[in-house]
């Protein structure tokens, strides 16, 4: 199988940014964000160089994800940086909480998600219960011009180790 596009979940970087009219080398730090650089940027792989840096954002489990891609002048306000991921409502503990007696990977089975995973403990942790939703917050980032949606996919199989 061909990787289509692989990216860090955390990372810092050296790169230029207009700070106050004036072109800056920084360095970005981006946890829980990743790159979102417009079409043509000098940054951006070759193969996504017409259309802008592909920016993925997972769903939870059971609920879709998202990819879209960078556009151009909001890199001067958010620093070529988008959301990675629509962010936690419960923490791991809450979770674990919130899923005793449930049979997670039956109820992800019931929406015709195939689920793979380690144990019972992992599950529990990252129940969909315990995520924003990520159609909301992609709405919000496509609205504000900060990166424009491309695709929708819906879960087929979830691992979990």
């Amino acid at each position: 199988m061909r990787v289509v596009y692989d990216v860090a979940h955390n990372i810092a970087k050296i790169e230029n940014h207009v700070v106050d009219g004036e072109k800056r080398k920084l360095c970005v730090h981006r946890k829980g964000a990743t790159r979102a650089l417009p079409p043509g940027h000098e940054d951006v792989p070759v193969r996504y160089k017409s259309v802008g840096q592909p920016v993925l954002v997972p769903g939870d489990m059971g609920s879709p994800s998202f990819v879209l891609k960078g556009l151009p002048g909001a890199a001067d306000e958010t620093f070529a940086s988008a959301c990675h991921g629509a962010g936690r409502l419960l923490s791991r503990a809450a979770a674990m909480k919130s899923a005793k007696g449930r049979r997670i990977a039956d109820e992800l089975g019931k929406k015709g998600i195939i689920v793979r995973a380690t144990g019972r403990t992992t599950l529990a942790e990252e129940i969909p219960q315990a995520y924003k939703d990520a159609s909301e917050v992609v709405e919000v980032v496509h609205t504000a011009g900060i990166a424009a949606k491309v695709a929708k996919m819906s879960p087929l199989v979830v691992v979990k180790g």
